[in-house]
């Protein structure tokens, strides 16, 4: 028994004939005869009436055409799952992101891409960028969205592709003295304590290193009070005025606890947070090139 001879089979049933069968699938009438009795034979049983016109069913005949029918439907319906997976239409795409990214434009970057391919589950996993570069070389994800990382350029094996450069703002509780600057330098802020937001969590990262070269060129070492990877707390701190901190742009969406917190933008050169997406080379996801595809490129 093959999928051919229940195709045929099928055909015979509703069309009741085996002339209007054989035209169907292009075939001579003496192939599908041949391939009809070669299904008996494999069956033990007649499933057709041959000597009626049109050709009528015996009793297992019409068991056999529901069953046939329900075989042929599991068949195609396991064919298009499978062609759909292979395009990235149905499957599983494990998404990270830093802490705090969640507030930017990644929301509606995964609602678009869910409305285009509904059937692959979007898993979401929000780490600091250390456990993100790690999670993806060892494979919990198969694309990451975090601040320059150390162990992310120095790996070989992941591809990178810069997504946004997102404005820095200064963030400061409601009575201090720069709150009502229109913009502010690095410069500035050279005899306040900061509250220095990290991309890491052990504060070592390209990212850390980045930003103190940025204090550093503006003519001083900063003051840190504190260094977190955790942008609710850094807030926090602010609104109780423990001190100021420098924060990505998508910060301001935040209101629970910051409700004495001001943001001013950052000016100077390179005073922006590089956001980038990470993927390893090897994945074979067809969600994840599509999923790639849908996201803006930040160096263009």
């Amino acid at each position: 028994m093959n999928l051919n001879q229940l195709r045929y089979y099928v055909s015979v049933a509703e069309t009741g004939s085996f002339t209007k069968a054989a035209m169907n699938h292009y075939i001579s009438q003496t192939a599908i005869t041949q391939q009809i009795h070669a299904l008996e034979e494999s069956i033990g049983t007649k499933l057709l009436n041959r000597s009626s016109r049109p050709v009528t069913l015996t009793s297992a005949g019409k068991v056999f055409l529901k069953e046939a029918r329900e075989i042929l439907y599991r068949v195609d319906a396991a064919l298009l799952r499978t062609r759909e997976a292979s395009t990235g239409l149905e499957g599983e795409l494990r998404v990270g992101y830093t802490k705090g990214y969640e507030h930017s434009d990644l929301p509606k970057y995964l609602r678009s891409f869910h409305q285009d391919y509904p059937n692959v589950l979007l898993s979401c996993y929000r780490c600091d960028t250390d456990m993100l570069a790690a999670g993806l070389i060892k494979g919990d994800y198969d694309v990451i969205f975090t601040w320059d990382s150390t162990n992310i350029h120095k790996e070989e094996n992941l591809q990178m592709q810069l997504v946004e450069r997102v404005p820095l703002r200064v963030a400061l509780y409601a009575n201090h003295p720069l709150a009502r600057r229109r913009q502010l330098t690095r410069r500035d802020l050279r005899r306040e304590n900061i509250l220095f937001m990290s991309p890491s969590g052990t504060g070592e990262s390209f990212g850390d290193a980045f930003y103190i070269r940025l204090y550093q060129q503006a003519g001083y070492q900063p003051n840190i009070l504190m260094r977190s990877n955790d942008m609710e707390s850094i807030l926090m701190m602010v609104a109780a005025e423990e001190g100021i901190s420098i924060v990505p742009e998508y910060s301001h969406p935040w209101d629970v606890g910051t409700e004495n917190v001001i943001f001013v933008p950052l000016s100077g050169e390179g005073e922006t947070e590089e956001i980038l997406i990470a993927w390893r080379k090897t994945d074979d996801n067809p969600a994840l090139q599509h999923f790639i595809q849908k996201l803006p490129d930040g160096s263009d």
